[in-house]
Formats: C-alpha cells, sequence, structure tokens
C-alpha cells in the first residue's frame, strides 16, 4: 500500500488563498536520489510565481511548491552513496518542498553546518546557491569593488550583503523603509538607500559607480541600473518585480564597456547546481559554521498555514527568510 503523506498544493492559478492542504503519495527515490523527511521548508518569490501561473515547474519535477529544505535523510538511491539514511542535510529542490517528504538529487545536498538548526538551514539552499551563483560566478564580484544589492532586506537581499561583505566588497543596498536600511546596515551594508526618498544612481555616482548591481526589480530600475554602472560595470538580473520589458538606449552600454546578464537558478542542469553546492561547500560553508554569515529569519509558519506564509511574503514587510514548519 502506497504510504502518503500531507503537502501543500496549488489548487489553480491565483492568489495565497489557492494553497490547500492535501493528501499525496510519498515520492520515491530515482537513481542519484534522496528521499528527505522535511523538517523545514523555506518560501520564497518563485513559489508564488509558480502560485500565480507564472513559473512552471521543469519537466519530471513535483508540480508541489517549495525550492528548499531541511531534514533526514530516510531513502537512498542508486548512486547517492555519498549520503546515508539519518543524514540530517539541507537541499536545493526542483520542487515538492512544501511536503513531508521530498525527493531530490544527492548531489544538490548539504550537510547542515555545525551549531546551525535544521530551521535556519532550511532557509539556506534557495539563496545562497542564487547569490553565489550571479554575484561570484558570473558576477565575477572581487574584493574592494562597490556592489549595490536592490532589495536588500530580502532573502536575497540579506545573504547578498553578508557574502559580498565576509569576501571584501564595499556593499549598498537599496530598501523601502528606514528599517530596512538600518537591517542592511547591521548585516555589512556602507550605505543602505531608502528608494522611496533617494536616488540610488546619484548615490552610487557620488562613490564612483557601482562595480556590480544584483536586481530583482526589473522595469524602470533597468536604465537607473545603467546609469549607476561604473566603467566595465556588470548588471546581473534575477528576476523582474516591475515587469521585463523596458525601452533602454544601449549606446551607454558600449560608452562604459557594461556586461548586462542575469539568469534562473531553477531550470539549469543538475550538473550545474552540483557545481554551485560543491562551491558553497568549499568557500561558504566554513563561514556559516564560523558564525560569520549567518541567514536572517524574519517569520514561522506551521505547513498548513502555507497561505499565510505567502500573504506575509507577497506584503513585502518581512526582512529575511519565511519558513514553514512541516515535522512535528
Amino acid at each position: 500500500m502506497t504510504q502518503m503523506m500531507r503537502a501543500v498544493e496549488i489548487t489553480e492559478p491565483g492568489g495565497p488563498d489557492v494553497l490547500q492542504l492535501t493528501e499525496r503519495p510519498m515520492p520515491q527515490a530515482l537513481a542519484g536520489q534522496v528521499i528527505l523527511k522535511v523538517a523545514y521548508a523555506g518560501v520564497n518569490r518563485p513559489d508564488a510565481l509558480q502560485r500565480a501561473g507564472a513559473y512552471n515547474p521543469p519537466p519530471g519535477a513535483s508540480d508541489l511548491p517549495g525550492l528548499e529544505a531541511a531534514g533526514e535523510v530516510v531513502a537512498v538511491g542508486a548512486g547517492a552513496e555519498d549520503l546515508s539514511v539519518g543524514d540530517q542535510v539541507c537541499a536545493l529542490l526542483p520542487g515538492g518542498g512544501y511536503a513531508e517528504y521530498v525527493a531530490t538529487p544527492a548531489a544538490h545536498c548539504l550537510p547542515v553546518p555545525a551549531g546551525m538548526g535544521l530551521k535556519e538551514a532550511a532557509c539556506l539552499p534557495e539563496t545562497f546557491f542564487t547569490v553565489w551563483s550571479n554575484v561570484f560566478m558570473r558576477g565575477c564580484l572581487k574584493a574592494g569593488e562597490r556592489f549595490l544589492v536592490h532589495g536588500g532586506s530580502s532573502g536575497i537581499g540579506t545573504t547578498a550583503i553578508q557574502l559580498a561583505n565576509a569576501f571584501g566588497a564595499r556593499v549598498f543596498a537599496t530598501a523601502g523603509s528606514a528599517e530596512k536600511c538600518e537591517a542592511c546596515e547591521k548585516l555589512g551594508a556602507e550605505q543602505a538607500i531608502n528608494y522611496r526618498d533617494a536616488d540610488f544612481v546619484a548615490a552610487m555616482r557620488a562613490e564612483g559607480g557601482a562595480n556590480l548591481i544584483l536586481d530583482m526589480v526589473g522595469g524602470d530600475y533597468i536604465p537607473r541600473n545603467v546609469k549607476a554602472l561604473a566603467e566595465d560595470g556588470r548588471l546581473v538580473q534575477i528576476a523582474f518585480l516591475q515587469g521585463p520589458v523596458v525601452e533602454l538606449n544601449f549606446a551607454l552600454m558600449m560608452v562604459k564597456r557594461l556586461t548586462l546578464t542575469g539568469s534562473t537558478l531553477r531550470p539549469q542542469s543538475d550538473l550545474a547546481k552540483a557545481k554551485i553546492a560543491s562551491d558553497l561547500h568549499e568557500a561558504v560553508w566554513p563561514l556559516l559554521e564560523a558564525g560569520k554569515v549567518a541567514p536572517v529569519m524574519d517569520s514561522e509558519f506551521d505547513l498548513a498555514d502555507a497561505a499565510a506564509a505567502h500573504a506575509r511574503m507577497e506584503s513585502s514587510g518581512h526582512i529575511g527568510k519565511i519558513v514553514l514548519k512541516v515535522a512535528g
């Protein structure tokens, strides 16, 4: 008889209320995969996009939302011998994190950092994979460079500020309130710019321009980012909260020798994600275990209250990560 599990599914595209608790069959471990008994699952913007019908799962992935989780390995598929039943890990998921059990490639699992609980560990993978791959691998941030991250109080922003600061960059951030700006500066931002009453272009130009900008806003931020960049600067785009379509004068890109790039994490190959995981384990996990970097936690909701967690995230009132408690 197939064992069933609790899960939260998207009943139809829409607002947070379309997230409903249901029962689903437990997943089975395919070759190279492990099954995790989920203790906590992180809540992220792509989950909300999927819920709204704007971000479909890749082929073969679970239709359930949830791109990161932490818990205990309870089954190991063929070829996944690096992990054992009973190991506590956090993992980047292809989907399915809003459930009591989830399948994921073993190569996308990382050990829970020493001294860290499962709740905090569940908030590492999606954010740290995204920041590492875009800021350091794609954006090539170096010590001493001026780095601007938009949405500095978000899960991505709080992670990017800490990692850029830890690796010696000069960090700047934008946020939408005095409280959020203060939080950014406490995490290591040299200057946090309240976008409601200040111009980040002018602020960055006063510093000589940004060498690297990480943007998830899009819309009219894109031409402003181009103006805010220094010569030979790089713009890395990871989302478009204000839309992806904009009019842009590319002459400034040529004159300033700019690089405009971007990526999404979920559609990348398993091999590419495994490489990011390996880099994180080598370069970032020691910082987490030493307490030099840590996830910023906003709030916790029970799995059955996933709709409320999404409403909290979409209110933009949060600072840091929102997590779902699944087990216990």
